[in-house]
């Protein structure tokens, strides 16, 4: 069962489920929410485990960003608040991105801000035909965080990502799609069977070669040719004398499939 405030929790077997649980606030990052949202995705990266983490919004709201009402109540000003919400959020997605399992990002609904940013960091995102992406910081005076300006260039490219960031675009399910910040997009009432299909999917395979995509993709953009082809060396050669290895190559000569632990 969760222990936490504003985030529902699960975990069964070797999937967990995290559920943004503020929807009268439509999911708003508060300064709870961001702390329990760093604490838990802590949590799952370090269970070994795990192989795959989902994370999915309660209500008709995936995230609305960060909560401009609890923002503006600041005596003090925004300033260190909004510091400490984005160091909490950052601190989330960094560990999201670096832990083995992966991450199902299912979009229930609209994503702005940093829920938008949140979305996009996803191994695998797959949204309801109803969701609808919008960066909308400038809107409120403000700048990206959640590393929209990390992923958003890499997915869609710089001229697709000033259109998001300066013109605050809102993007429908299916133009995310063709965008390529999703996976798929599917009727809404299909969303949670289509997840819990993907990640039983994801938790029959194996995962420590999934890791290893994780782990090669988000290094990629920022290495040479001959470094990344170093890295995969040592990754696959490593990975052949896994047990995973052995069990998915021994699968493939016998023709059957494989049983990964």
């Amino acid at each position: 069962m969760s222990q936490y405030e504003t985030i529902e929790f699960e975990r069964t077997g070797n999937i967990a489920r995290i559920t943004l649980n503020r929807p009268k606030a439509a999911n708003g990052i508060n300064h709870v929410l961001g702390r329990e949202l760093a604490q838990v995705a802590s949590l799952v990266a370090d269970d070994p485990e795990l192989k795959v983490v989902t994370l999915t919004g309660a209500g008709r709201f995936f995230c609305a960003g960060g909560d401009l009402k609890a923002m503006a109540a600041q005596e003090s000003g925004a300033g260190p608040y909004v510091k400490h919400l984005a160091d909490n959020l950052h601190e989330a997605i960094s560990s999201f991105a670096r832990m083995e399992a992966l991450l199902i990002v299912a979009v229930n609904g609209t994503a702005a801000g940093a829920g938008f940013s949140l979305a996009v960091t996803g191994d695998i995102v797959v949204a309801a035909e109803s969701a609808s992406f919008t960066m909308a910081y400038t809107k409120a005076g403000l700048s990206p965080d959640g590393g929209a300006s990390y992923y958003l260039p890499r997915l869609i490219g710089i001229r697709r990502t000033q259109e998001l960031m300066y013109f605050n675009r809102v993007l429908s399910a299916t133009e995310a799609l063709d965008w390529n910040l999703l996976h798929r997009v599917v009727p809404d009432a299909d969303l949670p069977a289509t997840v819990d299909a993907l990640a039983a999917q994801f938790a029959d395979g194996p995962r420590h070669s999934n890791a290893n995509v994780k782990k090669l993709l988000l290094v990629s953009p920022d290495h040479t040719l001959e470094e990344q082809l170093a890295r995969e060396s040592a990754f696959i050669s490593a990975a052949a004398s896994s047990p995973d290895g052995t069990e998915g190559i021994a699968a493939f000569l016998s023709k059957r499939a494989p049983k990964f632990d």
